[in-house]
């Protein structure tokens, strides 16, 4: 009969390779601050926001990582070539995110509010993807508080001004 112990040793063990594998695909901090992001104008209903342009794998990848603070009138738009399932998540972030998923007409297919920042070994192996219900071309990240604080609904719309 196997005793607990001999069942959670090689569960314990894969997990512990599955977790350091992981770690080291991730890119070096050097190659994720190197990342440059074009800057644009975005308005959500009436609200303005300069954003972070993340329209390339490197810049998607890199996103907010590391960066201090985000002020309310500035954000990052996630800007995919097709309509599908994007999802993100808060690794290496330092400060909680709203999240709006917009379709290619501007208008808000998913919304989440206040995710939080996966900072610590703990935090980033249990770090989930956030997953919208709906395909969007677009995704803006935003200082939490955003959405309450600016009357965000499904019902906003997204009108780009230059990206």
């Amino acid at each position: 009969m196997t005793t607990r112990a001999q069942a959670l040793i090689p569960i314990s063990i894969a997990a512990v390779i599955i977790g350091v594998v992981g770690l080291m695909t991730l890119p070096s901090e050097s190659k994720l601050e190197s990342v440059e992001f074009p800057r644009g104008t975005i308005m959500v209903d009436d609200i303005p926001l300069e954003v972070q342009i993340a329209d390339t794998d490197p810049r998607r990848f890199r996103g907010l990582m590391f960066q201090d603070q985000l002020p309310y009138d500035q954000g990052m738009i996630f800007v995919f070539n097709e309509p599908g399932l994007y999802s993100l998540w808060m690794l290496n972030m330092q400060f909680s995110l709203d999240m709006i998923w917009f379709d290619e007409d501007g208008k808000v297919v998913h919304i989440e509010k206040d995710i939080p920042p996966c900072k610590t070994v703990v935090e980033i192996s249990a770090c989930q993807s956030i997953i919208p219900s709906d395909e969007a071309v677009y995704v803006l990240e935003v200082t939490s508080g955003f959405i309450d604080q600016n009357n965000i609904t499904k019902n906003s719309i997204l009108k780009i001004i230059s990206i």
